[in-house]
């Protein structure tokens, strides 16, 4: 079951407008989810050189600099025009591209032209997920790669949520998100053809092993028979 875990409304602008306030103070305010999730992503050993990777949910770029270090091309897409400001101004690299794009829309690639898919703290913020990944399955190769990193459930389920203090009013935020279950993610995937390659649930360096993870990863290889089903206008 999926359920809102705030409020307000889920509509574009309302989170696109919510990242724009926080670009300001995104780079420098203390996060340790961030932080956790750059390092699992390092760590997982993705086989990027030679590759096509887009990067859904790419933020002020602080994942996209190390992803061009060692790629091909990234396409780097995200609906916040604020987070891609200081993404450009990060990045500037003949190997990156930047869009401005919604990834509940059907996604601005042609199918199998993309070797990996890397979603890092995006798809708590995205209802319906199951079209996420029907759109990856679309535009990776055979035996291309899906990457996510999530909030784990657990701590949604505690409370935890994407949130930053406005810098105009000084008053704390939360961005709308959605709670999905462990089995949503990796049913989301088979569901689509994918194969599960790897199941990760990630503590603070400093947790005790009863502390609930911080951060659940999953990591999915398109099969050749995966049916790619463009999303839904």
């Amino acid at each position: 079951m999926t359920s809102e875990l705030m409020s307000s409304s889920p509509d574009k602008p309302e989170i696109a407008t919510a990242y724009d306030r926080w670009a300001a103070t995104y780079d420098d305010d203390v996060n340790r989810t961030r932080e956790l999730a750059a390092e699992v992503l390092r760590q997982r050993g993705l086989a990027l050189a030679g590759r096509d990777v887009l990067e859904i949910g790419c933020g002020t770029g602080r994942n996209t600099q190390w992803l061009d270090e060692h790629a091909r091309s990234v396409l780097a897409l995200d609906f916040s025009e604020g987070m891609l400001r200081r993404a450009r101004a990060r990045v500037s690299s003949p190997r990156v591209r930047f869009v401005q794009h919604d990834i509940r829309d059907p996604w601005p690639l042609a199918e199998g032209s993309s070797d990996v898919v890397i979603a890092m703290l995006v798809l708590e913020h995205i209802e319906h997920i199951d079209a996420v990944f029907a759109e990856a399955a679309r535009v990776l190769r055979a035996g291309g790669e899906l990457f996510l990193c999530e909030l784990h459930p657990v701590r949604q389920m505690r409370g935890g949520q994407a949130n930053f203090i406005n810098p105009e009013t000084g008053q704390p935020e939360r961005v709308t998100a959605f709670l999905h279950d462990v089995s949503q993610y990796v049913n989301g995937g088979l569901g689509a053809g994918f194969e599960l390659v790897h199941l990760g649930e990630w503590r603070d360096a400093e947790a005790a092993r009863s502390d609930p993870p911080r951060l659940l990863s999953v990591q999915l290889r398109r099969t050749p028979h995966s049916p790619g089903q463009r999303l839904s206008p």
